[in-house]
């Protein structure tokens, strides 16, 4: 895969918001891979953390938004802990979460689960996505 980065994409308004939100400066991160490595869901995502603030650094906004791993990021902080930089790389993701839901594209669309799935879905993250679609 070839990407073309430019001046424009590594300092767009993704990578800028990304950054306000999460109050945290995304060039401080020199990639030395100690957030992934510590990541107890790195195995699961299609993008690792690491991977995930170099893409922001980028500016590659569509490629992160529509990746499961920041739905994936459990928030355990593991990789805040870890980052010799002090980086609070949760923080960033969450961010990246919060740029997609603001535009209302969610993860999961409340009003197509089915009856059946709504029974098994635990009451807090029903509750959550009501919050997402009224506020």
């Amino acid at each position: 895969m070839t990407v073309i980065v430019s001046k424009e994409k590594v300092h767009s308004r993704f990578t800028t918001k990304v950054q306000r939100l999460a109050d945290q400066n995304l060039l401080a991160c020199y990639q030395c891979g100690k957030c992934s490595a510590g990541c107890p869901m790195a195995a699961y995502m299609d993008i690792p953390p690491a991977q995930m603030i170099r893409l922001a650094q980028l500016g590659m906004e569509q490629e992160l938004l529509d990746s499961e791993a920041i739905w994936l990021c459990v928030s355990c902080m593991t990789c805040n802990t870890r980052c010799p930089k002090g980086v609070r790389i949760a923080e960033l993701i969450e961010s990246m979460r919060q740029v997609k839901l603001r535009a209302r594209q969610d993860h999961l669309r409340v009003e197509d689960v089915s009856a059946e799935e709504l029974l098994a879905i635990p009451p807090i993250a029903l509750i959550g996505s009501m919050r997402k679609l009224t506020s």
